[in-house]
C-alpha cells in the first residue's frame, strides 16, 4: 500500500474530486443494502401469507429506485475517480518529458531511448490504474465490506456472521503472498518490455543500414528472442495473477457453505427466520465483490508500486547541468574567452581538451580545424553548457557561462550540429523550430541565406512539404542547409556551425559563406570544419590536435608558417584539383 502514500501529493492536489468520489462510493454501498433487506421482508410475508399487492408494489418500487440511484451515482464516481487517474497520467508524462529536456547528454548515454519510452507508456499506465481502479477497489473493499458485515452482524445474526467470515484469514494470507510474488515478477516483466521497446526503436531508426547489410533475418531472430523473453516473463506474471480469482472463489464458496449449513440449523432452532437467512445470503453475495476487489487491489497496487518505483528512480536523477543560485537572466553579449586547463567526458579517462586558452572578439569569425576526434565539437558543446568544465572556465562578456541561466545562454547562441537532426514535420516547422511564431517571410529569408530556398520551391508543397523522420526524404546537403536556415532564423548573437557544409558542393558553400559574411556583421560566428577553404576568410583560425591548440592565426599567417595547417590545406587543394579533372592518367 506504500504506493498510495507515494501518490498522496496528487491526491492532496485533487482532494475535492477524490473526497466526492469516495463519498459517492460509500452512498452506493449503503444503497446496495436496500434490495436484500426488502427481499427478505417479502420472503417472510410470503412464508406467513401476509403479502399484499400494495406491499409488493412498494417493495418493487424500492428495489427499482435503489437501482436507479445506484446507476446515477456510479456514473458520477467513475467520472471523478477515472478522470483523476487520467490527470495523474498526464502530469507524470509531463514531468518525465520536462525531466528529459533538462538532462545532459551523459544521461542519454546511460539510458536507452526504448527504456525511457517504456517508462512514459507502460509504467505510467500501471500508475494510472492504481489511481483509478486502485482507489476504487481500496475504498469499495473497505466500505462495502465493512457496511455489509456490520449490517449482517447487527440486524441479522452476529454468530452466523462470525461463522461465515472464518475463511477470511486464509484469503488475507494468500493475497498477501501472491502480491509479493506479483511485485517481483511484474518489475522483471517491465524491464523486459523496455529491452524489446529499445530494440524496436533502434531497428526502425536504422532500417536502411539493416537492409544495406542484408541483416533482416538476423534482426528478426533477435526480435523473436526478445519477444519470447517478454512473453515468458509476462506469463510468469499471469500465473500469479490467475491465482487471485480461484482462491477468492473457493473462500467465498466456503463462506456460503458455512452460512447455509449453520443458517439452516439456526432456523430449525428458531434463532432466525427464512427471510433473515435469505437476506443474509444476499448480503453474503454482496461480499463477493469486496473480496474480489481485495484481490484486485493487491494486483493493481503491486503493479503500480513496481512502475512508480521505476518512474521515481528516473525522476530522482538530478540534471548534471543546472542554473547556479542567483544566476543572471540577461542574455550575455561580448567577447568569448576560453580558459580551460583540462576537460574529460564523464564516461572517459582520456581528456578531450587540454590547455585551451582562446579569446574570440565580438563580431569575429573563428575557424576550428583538425582531424576527427581532435576536440572541435567538444569546444562548441562546452560553450552550450552541454557539459560543465571543472578545470577552467568559459566567459562571454566577462561573465562566466555558469553564472548565466541556461535559457539566457542558449538564447544568445544558434547551433547547427553536425548530425543535422530534422523532425517529422513540415520544412517550415523545421526551420522555425526555435521561433515557432516566425512569419513565413522570415523563414523564406533564412532559407535564401542558407541557399535552400530554390530546392524548397521545387517541391510540390513548398515550405509545407512534410519530410520523413530525421529528414529521410532529403539529401544530405538539403538537410544541412535546412539546419543552417534553422540556426540563422534564430538571429542569435553567436552562431555555431559544426561541420554543416560537408555535404554541400563548393559553389553552394561559397554562396552560403558570402551570405553569412554579409548578414552577420558585428556578430560572432564559430565554424568547425574539415574543409579548410570553408574558413579561409575567418578572422582567426585554430588547429586542434589531441585536444590541444597546436597552431593559431589567420589563413595567410598559418599558410606562411608551413606547419600542419599548410600541409592540410595543400593536400585538400590537390584533392580538389584531381576531383575536378585537373589530372589525367
Amino acid at each position: 500500500m506504500q504506493v498510495f502514500s507515494d501518490l498522496m501529493w496528487f491526491f492532496k492536489e485533487h482532494r475535492t474530486r477524490y473526497l466526492i468520489g469516495v463519498a459517492l462510493l460509500v452512498v452506493v454501498a449503503l444503497i446496495a443494502l436496500i434490495p436484500p433487506k426488502v427481499i427478505g421482508i417479502v420472503v417472510n410475508e410470503l412464508a406467513h401469507h401476509t403479502l399484499t399487492h400494495r406491499r409488493l408494489v412498494y417493495a418493487l418500487l424500492a428495489i427499482l429506485l435503489s437501482a436507479l440511484a445506484s446507476y446515477g451515482l456510479r456514473y458520477l464516481w467513475r467520472i471523478l475517480l477515472y478522470g483523476g487517474s487520467i490527470q495523474l497520467a498526464t502530469e507524470l508524462r509531463d514531468r518525465l518529458y520536462h525531466h528529459f529536456t533538462l538532462m545532459a547528454p551523459e544521461f542519454y548515454h546511460e539510458h536507452r531511448i526504448g527504456d525511457l519510452m517504456a517508462h512514459s507508456t507502460n509504467d505510467v499506465q500501471a500508475i494510472q490504474e492504481t489511481a483509478g481502479d486502485g482507489v476504487l477497489t481500496l475504498v469499495d473493499s473497505i466500505t462495502t465490506g465493512t457496511v455489509v458485515i456490520a449490517t449482517m452482524a447487527i440486524t441479522i445474526s452476529w454468530k452466523l456472521t462470525a461463522i461465515a467470515l472464518l475463511p477470511m484469514p486464509l484469503m488475507a494470507y494468500a493475497v498477501s503472498r501472491y502480491g509479493k510474488l506479483l511485485h517481483e515478477r511484474f518489475a522483471v516483466a517491465q524491464a523486459a518490455f523496455s529491452d524489446i521497446n529499445d530494440r524496436v526503436q533502434e531497428y526502425v531508426s536504422g532500417i536502411r543500414v539493416v537492409r544495406a547489410f542484408g541483416q533482416e533475418a538476423w534482426e528478426r531472430q533477435q526480435f523473436v528472442r526478445l519477444s519470447r523473453d517478454v512473453v515468458n516473463k509476462n506469463v510468469a506474471v499471469a500465473r500469479i495473477d490467475s491465482l487471485f480469482d480461484p482462491t477468492i472463489s473457493v473462500i467465498v464458496g466456503l463462506s456460503y457453505f458455512l452460512s447455509i449449513a449453520f443458517g439452516a440449523d439456526f432456523i430449525v432452532h428458531h434463532q432466525m427466520n427464512i427471510g433473515e437467512l435469505t437476506t443474509f445470503t444476499l448480503y453474503l453475495g454482496e461480499l463477493i465483490w469486496p473480496m474480489l476487489a481485495f484481490g484486485f487491489l493487491f494486483n493493481i497496487v503491486e503493479r503500480g508500486s513496481a512502475s512508480y518505483e521505476r518512474v521515481q528512480r528516473l525522476l530522482e536523477i538530478a540534471p548534471a547541468i543546472q542554473d547556479a543560485p542567483h544566476a543572471d537572466t540577461h542574455v550575455p553579449t561580448g567577447d568569448i574567452v576560453y580558459d580551460l586547463e583540462r576537460f574529460t567526458y564523464p564516461t572517459q579517462d582520456t581528456p578531450a581538451l587540454k590547455h585551451i586558452h582562446l579569446h574570440i572578439r565580438q563580431g569575429e569569425t573563428l575557424g576550428i580545424v583538425g582531424r576527427t576526434g581532435s576536440g572541435k565539437t567538444t569546444l562548441m558543446r562546452l560553450l552550450l553548457r552541454e557539459f560543465d568544465v571543472d578545470q577552467g572556465d568559459i566567459r562571454i562578456g566577462n561573465r562566466s557561462i555558469k553564472m548565466v541561466t541556461l535559457d539566457a545562454l542558449r538564447q544568445c547562441i544558434a547551433y547547427a550540429p553536425q548530425d543535422d537532426f530534422l523532425f517529422s514535420a513540415t520544412i517550415r516547422e523545421n526551420i522555425a523550430f526555435a521561433r515557432p511564431n516566425a512569419a513565413l517571410e522570415e523563414i523564406e529569408a533564412s532559407a535564401r541565406l542558407a541557399q535552400i530556398a530554390h530546392d524548397i520551391e521545387r517541391f510540390p508543397e513548398g515550405y509545407e512539404t512534410l519530410i520523413g523522420e530525421r529528414g529521410t526524404t532529403l539529401s544530405g546537403g538539403q538537410k544541412q542547409r535546412i539546419s543552417i536556415a534553422r540556426a540563422l532564423l534564430q538571429d542569435a548573437e553567436i552562431l555555431l556551425l559544426d561541420d554543416t557544409l560537408s555535404a554541400v558542393d563548393g559553389r553552394t558553400e561559397a554562396q552560403i559563406l558570402e551570405a553569412l559574411r554579409a548578414n552577420r556583421l558585428g556578430r560572432t560566428t564559430i565554424i568547425a570544419t574539415h574543409r579548410l577553404r570553408t574558413i579561409a576568410h575567418a578572422d582567426q583560425i585554430i588547429v586542434l590536435e589531441d585536444g590541444m591548440i597546436v597552431e593559431r592565426g589567420t589563413h595567410d599567417s598559418l599558410w606562411a608558417q608551413g606547419g600542419r595547417y599548410h600541409d592540410m590545406y595543400q593536400r585538400q587543394q590537390l584533392e580538389a584539383f584531381v576531383e575536378e579533372g585537373g589530372a589525367t592518367v
